[in-house]
């Protein structure tokens, strides 16, 4: 029940429907009761019982209740009687048709109101949802699957929708009907009333009994759903590595597995929620069986209670089974809704350690210098730099070179800080980057990675992700000076041209161009070069390299490379090995001291 009340303060903003739909359920289960009752004078009149009472009965308190509302309706039928007897049955029958009619009017506006609160509740989730997961640091998802987490903002927030948001409903709405039922019923015969309060506890225990364990296999079925997600996820990413390896049959078997998973696990939740209603209709009859029998004796051995009275205390009876079933239902319902909540909050109580310091400042601009200073960091258990020193002056392009795992692109991640140093600092303008807020930091950074991430959509608007305020004057300048408007303004819509999943319809030099030109239209202080061209063929990179260096100009820059030829015109490069500095200098000076940098040029000159 805790995972339920912090679900409910997504109501909060929707509490006057909650309040509208409450109202109106109150006012369903009055006019459920009484249209139930209304059937009785009509009863009477039918079999021909009504009393002639012709003196109005004054109200003689609530232990005579019953005995008041007989003889009201007796002397309103009396009077209704002296006009026509014809006029009696057609104004009963209005009657009855009335309170159903108000029964029903209200049964829909209970379910209108509802409607904006659970597609309001779901909305919002969602949306803190997608926020929490876009903040979280990159480190929280390298363990999670893609496709569970989009488990988790769709199909699980859609069951906490269906299972707690219903309880809204039925907290209000079933207890209420069978509260007004068994009131009338107790007006109607206190001794018959007794046999209902012990069906209501057996039947609660039992139902208890049998969902037990309804939350742990409801917990695996959704885990198996983000794992199936995610195996699809994969095969739409790696489509053309499938189908090249003709391993088709190894993700259909995975699939198939997974599946045949989720098959178990659901047949086992829904044939134990199934049982429910049959459990709590069976009790019901029974019970019902019970007061017709004993409810006979009094009709028609003690004469204790009149045919048309006894008529309607068994509707009414039989009335509480509905609700009672419902209520059963939602019993499942919470446990299937705690499984899904618990899943949907672990992902909103992730607390984030790259959150900003409350005091943390805002820097607008950059006057001076990056140093990274000592600084060791690790994934996992083993640091991947250690004790990594480097000073990157304004206006300076510094790269980092060396072989795959010697942390050059950790370099990259910890300066834009997607993850924090253990030890030692990096500053910027003398100013820690853990005391500055992300925004602000990212604000002065451009990013060129090696796989270009492109999003499905126009290349203007992958551009204004750089800048979201760019004219397109401003666009085309980017684009022109990444070398990428000579094929974009040979397409069919240019700039509106839209290219496709992760830009596929698209060459990966011209992707790398785009994601140049929208680095370039940021026009940070600061670009950092994550292999920008070891992707690329000979042609591709050559172009490549030309916008980056006129994307270079006037800025400073870290570039991460693995083809030396791209850096050979940096004003300080770093050699890199297992995480520490083995050389550093001009392309000349490395040269010159025949180490560890010339066997990485003479190597790729042999490629």
């Amino acid at each position: 029940m805790n995972y339920f009340k912090q679900i409910l303060r997504f109501a909060k903003p929707y509490k006057i429907y909650a309040i509208l739909n409450v109202f109106s359920n109150i006012l369903y289960a009055l006019f459920g009761t009484l249209a139930m009752v209304s059937l009785f004078p009509m009863l009477n009149v039918l079999f021909g019982q009504t009393k002639k009472l012709r003196v109005k009965p004054k109200w003689e308190g609530l232990l005579e209740a019953r005995e008041y509302g007989e003889n009201y309706l007796n002397y309103f039928v009396t009077q209704k009687a002296d006009e026509g007897s014809q006029d009696v049955l057609i104004f009963m029958v209005i009657l009855v048709v009335c309170m159903f009619l108000l029964k029903n009017i209200f049964g829909y506006l209970a379910m209108y109101f509802i409607t904006f609160l659970r597609n309001g509740v779901l909305k919002d989730i969602r949306n803190e949802l997608y926020q929490k997961t876009v903040a979280l640091p990159l480190s929280y998802f390298s363990e999670k699957r893609k496709g569970d987490t989009m488990a988790r903002i769709s199909t699980d927030v859609l069951e906490i929708q269906h299972s707690f948001l219903s309880i809204l409903e039925l907290i209000v709405r079933e207890p209420l009907s069978i509260v007004f039922a068994i009131g009338a019923m107790l007006l109607i015969s206190p001794k018959l009333t007794l046999f209902v309060f012990v069906f209501i506890p057996i039947s609660g225990f039992l139902i208890s009994l049998i969902g037990k364990t309804l939350k742990k296999h409801s917990d695996k079925v959704q885990q198996e759903q983000g794992f199936f997600l995610s195996i699809v996820e994969e095969t739409l990413g790696g489509l053309k590595v499938i189908k090249g390896f003709n391993a088709e049959k190894v993700f259909g078997k995975k699939f198939q597995q997974s599946t045949s998973r989720f098959y178990t696990y659901s047949n086992k939740l829904l044939n134990r929620q199934n049982l429910a209603s049959p459990t709590s209709e069976f009790l019901g009859i029974t019970t019902i069986s019970v007061l017709l029998w004993y409810g006979g004796q009094m009709v028609l051995v003690e004469k204790t209670l009149e045919p048309s009275l006894f008529l309607i205390y068994m509707g009414l009876a039989y009335q509480i089974l509905t609700p009672a079933k419902a209520i059963s239902k939602a019993s499942y319902g919470v446990k299937r809704g705690n499984a899904a909540a618990e899943r949907v909050l672990e992902i909103l109580n992730s607390t984030s350690p790259l959150q900003d310091k409350p005091n943390a400042q805002e820097k607008k601009e950059f006057t001076s210098e990056i140093m990274i200073d000592n600084m060791s960091f690790k994934y996992e258990d083993e640091y991947v730099l250690k004790d990594f020193s480097l000073k990157v002056p304004k206006g300076s392009s510094v790269a980092l070179v060396g072989q795959s795992g010697s942390g050059k692109s950790t370099i990259a991640n910890l300066v834009t800080r997607f993850y924090d140093v253990n030890k030692g600092s990096i500053k910027i303008d003398n100013v820690d980057i853990r005391d500055l807020t992300k925004t602000s930091l990212r604000n002065l950074m451009g990013l060129v990675t090696q796989d270009s991430i492109l999003f499905n959509d126009t290349i203007k608007n992958n551009l204004l992700v750089g800048d979201q305020k760019a004219s397109d004057e401003e666009i085309i300048n980017a684009l022109k000076i990444a070398n990428a408007w000579e094929f974009v303004k040979d397409l069919p819509t240019g700039i509106e041209t839209n290219i496709g999943d992760s830009g596929n319809k698209l060459s990966g030099g011209q992707k790398q161009r785009l994601s140049i030109a929208r680095a370039v239209l940021k026009n940070p202080p600061i670009m950092i070069l994550d292999e920008a061209t070891s992707a690329l063929d000979t042609e591709s990179e050559r172009l490549v390299q030309s916008a980056l260096e006129n994307m270079m100009k006037n800025r400073t820059s870290i570039v991460i490379a693995h083809r030396l030829s791209t850096i050979q015109n940096s004003d300080l490069i770093v050699v890199m090995q297992k995480g520490k500095i083995v050389e550093q200098g001009t392309h000349n000076e490395l040269i010159s001291k025949h180490g560890v940098y010339e066997k990485l040029v003479n190597m790729q000159s042999l490629e």
